[in-house]
C-alpha cells in the first residue's frame, strides 16, 4: 500500500509564498538539492495542484534538465520526468503526454486508488489540493527556509486542528530545517 506525504518548502513562519506570491525567499545549497534528489528518486508519483504544476512542469522538463545547468538540478529534471504525474485541476482541458488530469469531484477517490495500487510514495504537493485531501495524507514534510516572509499563502490552510507527531528533523548548512510528522 502506498503513502501520501505533503512536501512543500516553506518560510519559518509558515508560508510557501510570500505576500506577493513570490518563492524567491527560498534560496537552496548543494546540501538541501542533494537532498531533495534523493527523496525524489524514491517517488512513485507527483500529485500536484494546478498552480504547483504550472510552477514546476517548465522549469523541470525544459529549462533546468539542459546542458549547461548544474548537476544537482539536471538530475532532479531527469528523476521529475521520469515519474508519473497527476494534476488535479477543473480548468486545464490537456497536458503534456505522460500527465494525467484529475477533477476535483474524482480526487479523493483517485488518491485512494493510487494509494492501494501503488507500493511507494506518492508525493503531494499544493496547498489548496492537501488541504482538500488532509484525511488522505500519511506524512507531513516540511522544509523551512531561515528567512521570515511575514505573510503569503501558508503551507497548509485547514480550518480544524490536526494533531503530529514529530519523527524526524534535521538541518542542512545552508540554514534549512527539515521536520517530518506523521498522525499519532
Amino acid at each position: 500500500m502506498g503513502k501520501v506525504i505533503y512536501w512543500m518548502n516553506t518560510s519559518i513562519d509558515g508560508y510557501i509564498e510570500d505576500p506577493d506570491g513570490g518563492m524567491d525567499f527560498m534560496d537552496p545549497d548543494e546540501d538541501f538539492r542533494q537532498a531533495a534528489n534523493d527523496h525524489v528518486r524514491r517517488i512513485a508519483a507527483f500529485l500536484f495542484g494546478r498552480r504547483l504544476y504550472e510552477a514546476m512542469e517548465k522549469p523541470w522538463t525544459q529549462d533546468l534538465g539542459k546542458e549547461g545547468a548544474p548537476a544537482l538540478e539536471r538530475e532532479f529534471a531527469q528523476i521529475y520526468k521520469e515519474t508519473p504525474r497527476y494534476v488535479f485541476s477543473d480548468t486545464l482541458q490537456t497536458v503534456p503526454e505522460g500527465l494525467t488530469i484529475v477533477r476535483r469531484k474524482d480526487a479523493a477517490s483517485v488518491v485512494t486508488r493510487l494509494k492501494q495500487e501503488i507500493d511507494g510514495t506518492l508525493q503531494l504537493g499544493g496547498p489548496e489540493l492537501a488541504a482538500s485531501l488532509v484525511d488522505l495524507i500519511d506524512e507531513f514534510w516540511v522544509y523551512a527556509s531561515p528567512v521570515i516572509v511575514g505573510g503569503g499563502k501558508p503551507y497548509l490552510p485547514v480550518r480544524e486542528q490536526l494533531r503530529l507527531r514529530l519523527v524526524e528533523h534535521r538541518s542542512f548548512a545552508s540554514g534549512i530545517m527539515f521536520r517530518r510528522y506523521v498522525r499519532p
